[in-house]
């Protein structure tokens, strides 16, 4: 009888890509990440095992919305107390914090759990196209959208 593979943590080696956002759509560009953070590009993937890359995604700032969505699209936040509400539009996120914009959208396409926090923490997201990882020797991937 063939038996299903499950990878193990140890057996799980992990690369380094590195994604342009230049002209990418967030959404599109934001589950394709979600995708290789969770490492359902390899063909050993497991799903309650960490099997996935970790990520660089540079020129955040440059990525693309569709429709009026720069305009309508509201991102909101609560301090928790009483009338703690404050809201932006994603295009005062794209002035202030392109990289947080990137993040949120990731995060909203990967598992709400322990494994889905420890997958967040291989996405680095930088506003412009230099980063700090290069020693990592990230090779670049192309994302549709």
């Amino acid at each position: 009888m063939q038996r299903t593979y499950m990878a193990k943590e140890q057996d799980v080696d992990k690369k380094w890509y590195i994604v342009d956002a230049r002209g990418k759509t967030l959404g599109r560009l934001a589950s394709q990440v979600a995708a290789i953070l969770r490492g359902k590009h390899k063909p050993t993937y497991t799903p309650h095992i960490d099997s996935g890359d970790y990520v660089i995604v540079v020129n955040a700032s440059q990525v693309r919305l569709s429709g009026k969505k720069r305009e309508q699209k509201i991102y909101y936040r609560h301090s928790r107390y009483p009338g703690g509400l404050k809201m932006r539009t994603a295009a005062q996120m794209l002035e202030t914090q392109p990289e947080r914009m990137v993040e949120l959208a990731v995060w909203g396409m990967l598992p709400h759990n322990r494994l889905g926090r420890r997958q967040f923490r291989k996405l680095k997201v930088y506003a412009g196209p230099d980063h700090p990882h290069e020693a990592q020797k990230p090779e670049p991937v192309a994302v549709e959208g």
